[in-house]
């Protein structure tokens, strides 16, 4: 509208708006077909000019291309909300009035007098006492201006609306137009019936930790242009949302945003009608091109380019906008919009920023990859973070598909949590496209040296090539077993593909059931065992926390507890009963251990937690999210009677709720719709055991599940445990030496150990007879085993066998082992000891392991004191919610699978 000629090019403006950006050639389309066109005043020198020359501040948003180029409704700057804003977020405005919902361009005719008001007439025959409403969009009007009703016309031709006064005809809505339309009585012969349209979508659930305006709108798709520039460690991003107002004239939208987000530019534009299907087109309706890179300052972020009609102007608007702080874990980005939207109308904002040291976005220099060959990066969204990553509604509450473009430098692969991925060689970039609704903090991006391998017919790995041997041995045709069994049990795989990255040491929690590709960290490739639950409990989180949501943070467990119960239904029917019941018997010890940490009234131990304003939801991950959510979806599979029928209930409650975003009381009215019966026992009343008690009651579980077919492998653990802890010591040993654990499997070995770290400081006499016997075995398995080993070490500090503690801590760069022995050894009397080992290891942390390492060394030195000198600080650490060091509870005992 004005801001560039009709018919110019996209390498014209690109290159006269900014001289060193490249593009892709866009070849010479027919007159009949859209050309795409770029937009320059989405750059900030364009946006500058626009704001330059102020008539008279009187509308609050911007209009381009009437008369001069000017740009009436914005103020002086304002320091509070930035360089130029709009009067109505400046300073107070006079109340607006009520908006009419005539989508006609004409204003109402004046009421006449009351004498001169034709008189209404009492309806009479079929259809009298007969009232037409709006439906949920609310109701007609009180009076609306009646005229003699015309000639009858005749049969099979249309019936016309009858004329209001001043020759405009009535208003009626859609809904109301669409039940004339059916009803007997007024119906034509031969004429089809008007389809209604649909009950419009209720808002989402309120998540006190999104600022976002979610429950104004309707998001229906969201496109990304993305650069990724590790050199700056720097990630460049133009983002397209496609959105409908779910009201009139929504005055601003609102998104979650974080301050490691520069924001270059906001723009608006009006979608064609045709968008609504053009998410769910193969290619996306977006293209963008990036600047070229080259010597001097940052080239700016990605142009967007759309497809417009030969000859028209672009439909496109800048906007103002403004950051206002909301918690230390983000922001809010508030965009105004122009006041003339009408409800239910498709239109697009375009958002133009960077974004340096996120916490959803991990660099990795090469020393810190295995091969040490390429850059690394990938983010992690869950559960606040993504809003570093690309302005959004940050809560699980809202979900829609979404569309990325990737640049990457060359020989870096891309992968995306997406359903069809693509690489365009001539252009240089990857195309990827989510075809099914998602939350915002299931979009990753993994980029780096990675291979695939095929493992199944639906499921490849990737890795670093000298990983990619070993992911592929572990899990070839494994991952194929568990993927049906899930289905027999579920219901079919809605996700295409299921792909698995093994991300490097940093990864800083054990996995992410990102769909369509799970991300894992490589360092559990050595723990088999640990390995299987591992990426089963995400093949779960496809059915249970993908495909149906927890709406809100609060409500985690519906999320985890149920992707808890599916992993071990499928561990049933894969691997045995008494497997599964000995890896539940674990994680419930493990339970009961941090119950003792917390405190029975802890209330973090409730299912439904309560979210405080500005508390980062990370801090609600813990033991009890998983274990005691397990227990009560258990529960409710006992109340049936036949875990077979449990299974058809969840099949049906996954189609009923799929791709949506659920609370708990969702689940329990489906429970007890299915299961009649129990609705008439009243099993959600039952005395000790009430719904609203599972829910709401501080402590452990309300019950635990009968483990008695794991007796066979638990049973020798405890033992064993009892002949350690039993007098005389002599004896005890003696006896305990005959039995031969390196037959054990893994968790019965890692089980046995937690008993010992439950019991210690242990007598030094116990302590070295341990070590006789199991310290060279143990140092020979894996790290599961041998973290839980050198955590008794440090624990009774047994000097003999430090120097195991000192080669494990030079040997790990992953935050699952390294912080729990960082904790025990600066609890007690080896803080020395710790401080020594980090300044050596240091330079092969990541920096954000390396900043948490430093506060927790740092606690107990003295003032002004920082661990490791400068250098070890070089960079700002960007912790997740659950890094926070300085807690009771060792992450040795917290499941930091999400």
């Amino acid at each position: 509208m004005g801001c560039s000629p009709p018919g110019s090019s996209v390498r014209g403006i690109l290159q006269d708006q900014n001289p060193g950006v490249s593009h892709q050639r866009v070849p010479e389309e027919p007159p009949a077909r859209p050309a795409r066109r770029a937009f320059p005043f989405l750059q900030p020198s364009a946006w500058a000019t626009c704001t330059r020359r102020l008539p008279r501040p009187h509308a609050s948003h911007l209009v381009l291309g009437r008369g001069p180029r000017t740009a009436p409704g914005l103020t002086a700057p304002s320091r509070a909300l930035g360089p130029w804003v709009p009067r109505s977020l400046a300073e107070p405005r006079a109340p607006r009035p009520p908006a009419h919902d005539d989508p006609g361009p004409a204003a109402p005719a004046a009421r006449p007098p009351r004498a001169q008001r034709p008189r209404r007439r009492r309806p009479s025959g079929a259809g009298a006492g007969r009232r037409t409403a709006r439906g949920r969009a609310g109701r007609l009007p009180a009076r609306l201006p009646v005229v003699p009703a015309p000639r009858r016309p005749a049969p099979g031709a249309p019936r016309p609306l009858p004329a209001a006064p001043g020759g405009r005809r009535p208003w009626i809505s859609p809904s109301a137009a669409a039940m004339a339309a059916q009803c007997c009585c007024r119906k034509a012969p031969g004429a089809e019936a008007a389809p209604a349209r649909p009950p419009p979508e209720p808002p989402p659930a309120l998540d006190v930790a999104s600022a976002s305006s979610a429950q104004l709108f309707r998001l229906r798709h969201l496109q990304l242009g993305l650069e990724l520039r590790p050199e700056a460690r720097e990630l460049a991003g133009c983002l397209v949302l496609e959105l409908c107002a779910r009201r009139p004239a929504p005055r601003a939208l609102v998104l979650d945003a974080h301050p490691a987000l520069r924001l270059h530019s906001a723009a608006f534009r009006r979608a064609p009608a045709a968008a609504a299907t053009a998410a769910a087109a193969a290619e996306p309706p977006c293209a963008f091109a990036f600047a070229a890179p080259g010597p001097g300052p940052a080239p700016p972020p990605p142009l967007p380019a759309f497809c417009e009609a030969p000859g028209a102007e672009p439909a496109c608007c800048p906007l103002a906008f403004r950051v206002d702080p909301f918690t230390d874990y983000g922001s809010s980005l508030t965009v105004t919009l122009p006041p003339e939207l009408q409800a239910h109308q498709p239109f697009q904002v375009i958002l133009r920023y960077t974004s340096t040291d996120a916490p959803a976005i991990w660099w990795l220099d090469p020393e810190l990859t295995y091969g040490s060959a390429k850059p690394f990066v990938f983010t992690q969204g869950h559960s606040v973070c993504n809003r570093s990553f690309f302005p959004c509604f940050d809560t699980p509450a809202v979900k829609c598909t979404y569309s990325a473009v990737v640049k990457a430098p060359s020989g870096v692969q891309v992968l995306m949590s997406a359903t069809q991925s693509s690489y365009v060689e001539e252009e240089g970039v990857y195309r990827f496209h989510m075809e099914h609704p998602v939350p915002a903090y299931l979009v990753a991006l993994v980029a780096g040296d990675l291979q695939p391998a095929d493992i199944g017919p639906r499921s490849r790995v990737w890795a670093e090539p000298c990983l990619l041997p070993t992911a592929t041995s572990k899990l070839s045709g494994a991952v194929e077993q568990w993927l049906s069994a899930a289905e027999r049990l579920y219901g079919p795989y809605l996700w295409g593909r299921y792909d698995i990255v093994f991300l490097p040491p940093s990864f800083p929690i054990v996995a992410m059931e990102n769909p369509c590709l799970t991300f894992i960290t490589s360092s559990i490739l050595e723990s088999d065992e640990f390995l299987v639950i591992d990426v089963i409990h995400e093949v779960a989180h496809s059915w249970f926390g993908n495909a149906v949501t927890n709406a809100t943070w609060e409500e985690m467990w519906l999320s985890e507890g149920l992707a808890t119960y599916a992993q071990r239904r499928i561990t049933t029917e894969t691997h045995g009963a008494a497997f599964t019941c000995l890896e539940t018997a674990f994680r419930l010890d493990a339970l009961h251990r941090q119950m003792k940490l917390l405190g029975e009234d802890s209330p973090v131990s409730k299912l439904q937690v309560k979210l405080e304003p500005g508390v980062n939801p990370s801090h609600l991950m813990n033991l009890f999210t998983y274990e005691k959510g397990y227990c009560f979806v258990y529960y409710l599979s006992q109340l049936c009677g036949d875990p077979q029928r449990f299974d058809d209930f969840l099949r049906a409650y996954v189609e009923k709720y799929k791709f949506t975003s659920v609370v708990a009381q969702d689940l329990l009215d489906s429970f007890l719709t299915f299961f009649p019966e129990l609705k008439e026992q009243s099993v959600d009343c039952r005395a000790g055991l009430e719904f609203e008690r599972w829910l709401n009651a501080t402590g452990p579980p309300l019950a635990e599940p009968d483990l008695s077919q794991g007796s066979s492998l638990t049973r020798p653990v405890e033992a064993l445990f009892q002949l350690w802890t039993a007098e005389p010591l002599d004896q005890a040993a003696a006896s305990a030496s005959a039995i031969d654990i390196s037959k054990w499997r893994t968790f019965q070995t890692a089980l046995f150990l937690d008993r010992l770290l439950d019991g210690s400081p242990l007598p030094q006499e116990v302590v070295m007879s341990l070590s006789k016997c199991y310290s060279s075995l143990l140092d020979s398995m894996n790290a599961e085993i041998r973290i839980r080993w050198l955590q008794i070490v440090v624990r009774n500090d047994y000097y003999p066998d430090l120097h195991r503690v000192r080669r494990f801590l030079e040997s790990q760069m992953s935050r699952m082992y390294t912080i729990p022995l960082y904790e025990d050894l600066c609890t007690g009397a080896l803080k020395s000891f710790a401080l020594e080992v980090f300044c050596q290891t240091q330079g092969r942390l990541h920096p954000n392991l390396r900043r948490t390492i430093q506060q927790i060394l740092s606690q107990g030195l003295g003032p002004g004191a920082e661990p490791g000198g400068a250098a070890a600080d070089s960079e700002p650490g960007l912790l997740l919610g659950d890094e926070a060091p300085g807690g009771t509870i060792s992450l040795r005992d917290v499941n930091v699978s999400a």
